[in-house]
């Protein structure tokens, strides 16, 4: 019997007890389920330490994920043009996770591209990034702008599509990968996982996700064939959707991580709502911070748009400057405001 040795970020090794030759892949060991490129892993028998480079791994069951999603991601929808300028001074001034998608419709991806070109060279490495972007189906394109062919296979879109987001983005790896918006059937969905999946295997893919997903069975099905689980579920954050309750709850139980976007300006009630100014002006902190924390404290991920300085600013103060814990609402607080969703 092997045993597999995979060097951990801090340099020690983390030991599991398997009878096979470890391959780029996800491995399960019950509940928990480890996806690896070749790179990193290592095989031997008897030995305490490998000597790979560091391992980048997503454990799934309750584990720790070691692909850091930051606590609030930069979102470019519709920023065009100022996209480069946009995401360079996002970053700059503390995001480290920035959300982007293949879709020319909606997301300028070169402009992200040549953000982080620039970034580069001014000292913040792509490696400090947690770049997320996304394969767009037809429906959801400009029929005068597709970045792929239209006449390919779904399978053959996705790869093409891939291709051109890394080629866009100057990458060779992109930290999430979300299909945007389910396919018209399970199996075209499906069609397109095992395309992503194959991705992951060969590293180039850190983890997978959905996003305008509202129907928990459609997850669910995703969930049940999937070799790589998603591992994110990025959604509008609003009343019509009831605030995705039964699904946020579902992926709460599943380790997936829930991201929100239209998470203010889908909720002007919320924002001058009696408890959550009161919590804003017990913090001296303006209503927008304190719906941002208030996601934060049910598990969500935000997702900021803004193209102004000041509030950038503003909204990584919710998170200690983007990386930290949550602004602290009390108890009585995220209670008076669950009740308004």
């Amino acid at each position: 019997q092997s045993a597999a040795v995979v060097r951990t970020a801090d340099g020690g090794c983390m030991k599991g007890s398997v009878s096979v030759c470890l391959r780029a892949g996800t491995l399960a060991f019950g509940s928990v389920a480890l996806t690896l490129s070749a790179s990193h892993i290592a095989a031997c028998s008897g030995r305490s330490k490998c000597d790979v480079p560091s391992a980048s791994m997503t454990l799934r069951g309750g584990g720790a994920e070691a692909i850091q999603m930051p606590p609030i991601m930069y979102g470019t929808a519709w920023k065009k043009e100022r996209t480069e300028e946009l995401v360079t001074q996002a970053v700059t001034l503390g995001f480290r996770g920035i959300d982007t998608a293949c879709q020319p419709k909606h997301y300028y991806e070169p402009g992200v591209g040549a953000a982080l070109a620039k970034l580069e060279q001014a000292g913040i490495s792509r490696s400090s990034l947690f770049i997320q972007t996304k394969y767009t189906p037809i429906r959801g394109q400009d029929p005068n702008n597709v970045p792929y062919d239209t006449a390919a296979t779904i399978p053959q879109q996705v790869q093409q599509s891939v291709a051109v987001s890394l080629k866009n983005l100057n990458t060779s790896y992109i930290d999430s990968l979300v299909l945007h918006s389910p396919l018209p059937t399970h199996e075209e969905n499906m069609a397109a996982w095992r395309v992503l999946e194959t991705f992951v295997q060969q590293g180039v893919i850190g983890q997978l996700g959905i996003s305008n997903c509202y129907d928990l069975s459609v997850l669910q099905a995703i969930a049940k064939e999937a070799l790589v689980q998603p591992s994110v579920v990025q959604n509008r954050f609003y009343k019509d959707s009831n605030y995705d309750k039964d699904l946020r709850a579902w992926c709460k139980e599943r380790g997936i991580k829930y991201q929100s976007f239209w998470t203010l300006t889908g909720n002007p009630h919320l924002l001058s709502s009696p408890p959550l100014r009161a919590a804003a002006k017990r913090l001296s902190k303006t209503p927008e911070q304190v719906l941002f924390a208030f996601v934060a404290h049910l598990g969500v991920t935000p997702l900021s748009g803004t193209t102004s300085v000041e509030h950038m600013k503003e909204d990584l103060q919710v998170f200690q400057g983007g990386l930290g814990a949550p602004l602290d609402l009390t108890a009585d607080e995220i209670t008076a405001i669950s009740r308004l969703l």
